[in-house]
This record gives C-alpha cells, structure tokens and sequence, in this order.
C-alpha cells in the first residue's frame, strides 16, 4: 500500500511542476494549494531534496523549485524514494534473503510478477503525465 508519504510527494512534485517555471515556491504556498500540513511536508522535503528531485533555497525570495525537468521524474522512482521497495510481499523484496520454501512455493511466481508489473506499471509514469489533464468522468449510457 502506497502511504501518504509517496502520495504527497507525488503532489508536492506536480505542485511545483505547474507553478514553477523555473522560479522558487514557497512550501507555504504549496500546502496551502495541496492542503498537506506543512510539517507534514517538512518530513518528505528532506528526501526530495537529498535525491535531487528538488532544491531548495532559504530567505526571502527562496522556496522550492524542481531540480529536473518533469519529463525525467518517474513516478515508481519516487514511490521507492519515500516508501521503500514496492514489492507486494517480503519475500520478492530487492535483496531478501532466499525462502526456504521457495522451490515449493505455489505463489512466489504469482508475487514476483505482480511486483514487476508494479514496478513497470509506475515506473512507465513521469511527473509530466500526471500534469495532463484529467479525462474520462463523462460516462454516458
């Protein structure tokens, strides 16, 4: 499950994205636009800006910026940034230690290709595509 870390960073990102242009955000003004307590978004911040997907700049006139174009930020990059490995269950986590019951095991292939779908469904998604409009909601029968 994606928590409300990934989420609001994902909005925090195509905050800046829209409003940006190049000039610095005040955070202030995004979790106003996003409603997200700011000391909420002081805790994910740190993270963006450690991995370079933001910057930041203190006094007047700072604020926030995208540190890359929105076209080179993928959404399961970010996702894996604040919540760790999207892996489904333990065992099919980056680096876990061989099961024992994995020869076995009538649902670790199930698992493992779940997760690769996750990983390449979100991984095919950047910050730009999440600025298009929203479609879709005009159903008629």
């Amino acid at each position: 499950m994606i928590t409300t870390k990934g989420r609001y960073a994902l909005r925090v990102l195509v905050d800046l994205a829209e409003h940006g242009g190049g000039d610095w955000i005040p955070m202030k003004d995004v979790a106003t636009r996003q409603e997200i307590s700011l000391k909420y978004l002081e805790r994910i911040l740190p993270v963006l800006t450690q991995n370079r997907l933001i910057e930041g700049q203190h006094g007047k006139g700072g604020g926030y910026r995208l540190a890359q174009a929105p076209e080179t930020i993928h959404v399961g990059d970010v996702l894996r940034l604040l919540e760790g490995d999207l892996a489904p269950v333990a065992c099919v986590c980056e680096g876990a230690a061989p099961c024992a019951r994995v020869s076995g095991c009538r649902t670790y292939q199930m698992w493992k290709k779940f997760g690769e779908i996750t990983n390449a469904y979100f991984d095919g998604i950047t910050i730009a595509d999440l600025m298009q409009p929203v479609s879709g909601g005009e159903y008629v029968i």
